[in-house]
Parts: C-alpha cells; sequence; structure tokens
C-alpha cells in the first residue's frame, strides 16, 4: 500500500510532493495528461506563498530570469489600480513566472525529494475503508493508498467520486484570452494606440477588451462578453471574431502562441476531507478574479503536507488532520470575499460602475486602505485560531538574527523549530540556556518532541517574543516564556495509541 497519492500534477499537486518529500513520505503523483502542459495559464505569484518558497530556499531558484521580483508597487484590484509607492513595508510581494516553469521546477524538486510522477494516469473510480483508499484507473489499472489528495483542479472528478459538494455560481459572461508573438515589433501598443485603446482594460457597451504585455515580445490580450466558453479549442478565428463583436473592427495582434476561453467562477468545496481523501487548491475552491488561486492553493499544500506526514509517521496528534479543513476552508472564504468583491467592481459596465471605480480609486490612494487590501491580497488577514500572543496563528516575521542568518534559513528543513531567543523559556521543567551559539551550532536538533522538533538558540535585534515555536508551514504554535509543553503536546506529541 502507498502512503499517499496525489491526484493532479499542476502547481499545487506538485507542491504537495515537495512538501511531503521533505518530511521523509515519498508520495506518487497521478497525472491524466500524458505531458506537462505548455499553457500560460498564471503569469506569476503572489502572497504568502513567495515568503513559502523562500523558507523552503526555492526562491532564488523561481526567480531566475524573471522580469519582475520583489515587493508589489501596484495591484488591479477589480480594474481600479491599487498604488504601494512608499509603502516599502507591505507584505506582498509579486513573482513574474509562468505557471510552466513553475510546474516544471516543483516536478525537478518533488523527483529530488523522492516523489514519483507517473503521466497518463487516469482516475477512473474511488473506494475507502478505515484502513486506505483505492484508486481505479482507466488503464484497468488499481492503486491503493492510506491517503489521497484530490489536486485535480476546478472539475475534479475526485471531489465528485468522494461525494463532496462544490456550491457556487458562474458568471455570464465569457472571457476569451490569447497570447500572441510581436517579436520584432519595436513598439506593440502603438497600433493599438492608433486604434483608440491603451494598455488595460477597454470598456465598449457591448464588452470589453484587455492589452497589456508581462514579458518582451508577448502581448496578452483578452474579450469578455456575454455568453458561454465555447466547446473544443478557441481559433484564431474565434478570438477576432469576438474582437470584432466587442469593438467592431479588427485589431493587429500578431501570431497567437496560446488561446482559451473560460468563465469566471466563484465555489467552495462544502468540506475538504472525506474519510482519507483530501481536496486541496482549484479542487477545493475556485475564485471570480485573478491573483488569488495559486496562493491559496499552494498554501493549502503546505499546511497539509506536514500533518499527513505526521500522521504516517505516528507522531500526529489527536484531531490534527482536522486542522487542516478548520485553517483552510476560512482562508478560501476570505479570499472569496476579497475577489468577488473585485470581479463585481469588474462586471459593472455603466455609468453607475464608472462612478464607483472612480470614488474607490480616491479611496485606494490612501494609506490605511492601500495597506489593508496589500495584507488581503497577500493572505495573511486571517489567523488559525487564538492564543494571547498576537504572533500565535500567524506566518512567522523573517527576523534577521545576529549571527548573520534569517530565520526562514531555519526553516528549510521543513520540520518545527523551537527558537529561544534568550528569554530563558522552559520545556518540561528544563530551561534552554540561550546561549550564544556559533554557525557551525545554529540549527542543532534536540530532543523536543521525539527529537522532530529543531531546537535553535539564537539573538535578534528587538525580538517579538522570548521563544517561538513554529510549525513546519512558518505559522507560529506558540510565543512567550511559559506554556510550551502544552503547545508542544498539542501540535506534536502522538495520542496515546
Amino acid at each position: 500500500m502507498d502512503d499517499v497519492l496525489i491526484v493532479g500534477a499542476g502547481p499545487v499537486g506538485l507542491m504537495l510532493a515537495c512538501e511531503l518529500g521533505l518530511s521523509g513520505v515519498r508520495p506518487i503523483v497521478l497525472e491524466k495528461r500524458t505531458e506537462p502542459s505548455e499553457q500560460p495559464r498564471a503569469n506569476g505569484l503572489g502572497g504568502q506563498i513567495i515568503e513559502l518558497l523562500d523558507h523552503r530556499g526555492l526562491l532564488e531558484r523561481f526567480s531566475e530570469g524573471s522580469p519582475f521580483a520583489g515587493r508589489a508597487p501596484g495591484f488591479p484590484f477589480g480594474s481600479v489600480p491599487l498604488r504601494f509607492d512608499g509603502l516599502d513595508d507591505i507584505p506582498l510581494r509579486l513573482l513574474l513566472i509562468q505557471q510552466p516553469r513553475v510546474e516544471r521546477l516543483l516536478a525537478e524538486r518533488a523527483i529530488e525529494l523522492g516523489a514519483e510522477i507517473r503521466r497518463g494516469c487516469e482516475v477512473v473510480s474511488l473506494a475507502q475503508d478505515t484502513e486506505g483508499v483505492t484508486l481505479g484507473l482507466a488503464d484497468g489499472q488499481v492503486r491503493r493508498a492510506r491517503y489521497v489528495v484530490g489536486c485535480d483542479g476546478g472539475r475534479s472528478l475526485l471531489r465528485e467520486l468522494a461525494g463532496i459538494d462544490f456550491p457556487g455560481t458562474t458568471d455570464d459572461h465569457v472571457l476569451r484570452l490569447g497570447h500572441f508573438s510581436t517579436d520584432g515589433v519595436a513598439d506593440p501598443f502603438k497600433p493599438l494606440e492608433l486604434a483608440g485603446l491603451e494598455p488595460g482594460w477597454n470598456r465598449t457597451p457591448r464588452g470589453r477588451v484587455l492589452l497589456t504585455s508581462l514579458q518582451h515580445g508577448v502581448l496578452i490580450a483578452g474579450v469578455r462578453e456575454k455568453g458561454e466558453p465555447q466547446d473544443g479549442p478557441v481559433t484564431i478565428e474565434d478570438f477576432h471574431a469576438a474582437v470584432r463583436r466587442v469593438l467592431g473592427r479588427e485589431l493587429p495582434l500578431g501570431e497567437p502562441i496560446w488561446l482559451s476561453s473560460t468563465a469566471a467562477q466563484a465555489r467552495l468545496a462544502e468540506r475538504y476531507q472525506a474519510g482519507r481523501v483530501f481536496l486541496a487548491g482549484d479542487a477545493a475552491h475556485l475564485f471570480p478574479a485573478g491573483g488569488s488561486a495559486l496562493n491559496v492553493g499552494m498554501t493549502d499544500a503546505a499546511n497539509l503536507g506536514w500533518k499527513l506526514a505526521a500522521a504516517l509517521h505516528g507522531r500526529a496528534p489527536e484531531g490534527l488532520l482536522g486542522t487542516y479543513e478548520a485553517e483552510r476552508r476560512p482562508a478560501a472564504e476570505r479570499a472569496l470575499v476579497q475577489t468577488r468583491a473585485q470581479a463585481a467592481l469588474d462586471r459593472l459596465d455603466d455609468e453607475d460602475g464608472a462612478a464607483l471605480r472612480e470614488l474607490l480609486a480616491e479611496v485606494f490612494a490612501y494609506e490605511q486602505p492601500a495597506r489593508h487590501l496589500a495584507t488581503l491580497l497577500h493572505g495573511s488577514d486571517g489567523r488559525y485560531g487564538s492564543a494571547p500572543h498576537p504572533l500565535v496563528g500567524h506566518f512567522v516575521p523573517d527576523l534577521a538574527l545576529k549571527d548573520g542568518r534569517r530565520l526562514a534559513e531555519l526553516m528549510r528543513a521543513g520540520r518545527p523549530v523551537l527558537l529561544d531567543l534568550g528569554g530563558g523559556a522552559e520545556l518540561d521543567g528544563a530551561a534552554l540556556d540561550g546561549s550564544e551559539l556559533d554557525g557551525s551550532e545554529l540549527g542543532g536538533r534536540a530532543e523536543v518532541g521525539g527529537g522532530w522538533i529543531d531546537v535553535v538558540s539564537a539573538r535578534a535585534d528587538d525580538p517579538p517574543a522570548d521563544a517561538l515555536l513554529i510549525r513546519p508551514d512558518g505559522y507560529v504554535a506558540w510565543a512567550g516564556s511559559s506554556g510550551m509543553p502544552e503547545a508542544v503536546s498539542a501540535w506534536f506529541t502522538p495520542s496515546p495509541a
């Protein structure tokens, strides 16, 4: 019997494979496509996932060759521009990277960590009992595992086979999106300007046309109009016909690289777990506006990965797996709120909509609204649970330690970290002495939590607490100088047999 079968080799499934591999589990990823997709469905990453990639030592690899990686200068909130000029301390960071490259890099890392990716494996049936889950494949093979995770997208068959409802709404407008080659064209936007258009969304009484570019030599164009996604692939003739319907004329777009047709959806799975079957990413939630899907989905994977590994290794406290849905479903609900608001702003094409967008642009120019929305888009406005210390339940801040390291470097192994910042914190009656450790000693391991927890003593300027207990996914489980044994027991001590 396998430990974990992951259905779907998109960014979320591959991220989960990496997280499990880091924890010593060797998952098998089943993907129905025979080859990796080259469709640039997403053009970048934004939000807390970037800090997580930094924690895993992957950010430099992902940032290589990116046209932009860093603090967000701004963001379109439902076609209302957000600007963060002068707000250097906002959490929102962006990384321009197309989805095929994200998948290639994650697949490489997953394989490095011992995962296996099997392509051309389509799941057609599911049955489970108290010991495991049995999947039937289209080629007649049968796979059995202790746990199965559905990362197979918005049309998830695994979700359907597990009997999990997916309530929500579908937009009554269709968006045709295309990437077009502009190699050899000095200014790809010049012909568009002559046609009376400008970069960004251009509204007409019949719909909207999007014109933008995120990399040299590629123009991104979109056409949004009332209707439904068409059956079959979108052709260049289909795209030009949509442009004519909305604009009333042709546009010089260049040679098509990739074309698609979709309708925005706002959906949330009624539950994230059915027995030994879990959902993550688009299989669990769909957002009607861009910018949040990969952030929420890939951080789903980080939350679930270490908990599944703890259960498989026999070190999970009672109810640990149940905290996955308890923590991640509210995060998706919050993302649905802000993406529904963005979609509503986008959808209003009349004079009332124009007035609302104009007024909100004035409001968003103030510092406090801009900060609030940056935090919302980053995905850090929520908190797991409640505790007296304000850090508990939040992603750990990246402290600069006095020996020259960053706290993020302590998280590379994907293990819990008990960080003593010199407060003399006590664990089971034995005080950590907080003595200075040199770089070779930093990151040493002590027999805490059965040897699973890395205990580190270090110094930092203006530390936020005497000590921090940090979960493998980067969230603070405990902070302060007392109560640590209870926190270790609650999160990292196995339940009695």
